[in-house]
């Protein structure tokens, strides 16, 4: 039953989400995320342009190809880790990834897929140190509605957010 909460103590899945190095900044004007807070933070322009120095490399966005790979690698892991991957979205500025991960606390589960789509894309010829932002939004999902919504979210509802405001 939608909504129907479930009664182990681990989540139904997780919906992870990462940005790519320089594209959401602390300080932005859509909000930001302070570390380890997990909070929508006001936009903070005089912070913004502080994080933007100190920046290493210029900010990186995912092409198509670099986009494939990513969806390939994040597949790869699960099926060998044997978690059940309900849809994995890279976009060009971000990656969402909703995944039944038994076990593993959600930051190792992001971390792993961080790391092995790093890895991936450098061997496909990205040539930078900085690919991703530090960190990432991790959040249990724990019931079915919740779940459904999450899945709807990843796949389409990034494409819709400005038609539907209209």
């Amino acid at each position: 039953m939608p909504g129907e909460e479930f009664n182990n103590d681990e989540p139904l899945a997780f919906f992870l989400t990462w940005t790519t190095y320089g594209t959401w900044l602390p300080g932005d004007e859509r909000g930001w995320n302070r570390k380890y807070e997990g909070k929508i933070q006001e936009p903070n322009p005089r912070l913004e342009a502080a994080s933007r120095k100190k920046m290493t490399e210029p900010e990186f966005y995912l092409n198509e190809s670099h986009r494939a790979v990513v969806k390939a690698t994040i597949e790869k892991h699960c099926e060998i880790r044997g978690w059940h991957i309900h849809i994995a979205n890279p976009r060009s500025n971000h990656v969402h990834v909703v995944v039944t991960a038994p076990g593993y606390a959600p930051n190792i589960v992001r971390d792993q897929l961080k790391a092995w789509c790093t890895r991936k894309l450098k061997e496909a010829g990205v040539g930078r140190e900085n690919i991703w932002t530090e960190g990432g939004s991790k959040k249990s999902i724990n019931t079915l509605e919740q779940l459904d919504r999450v899945i709807y979210y990843a796949s389409e509802g990034q494409d819709r957010k400005d038609r539907d405001d209209q």
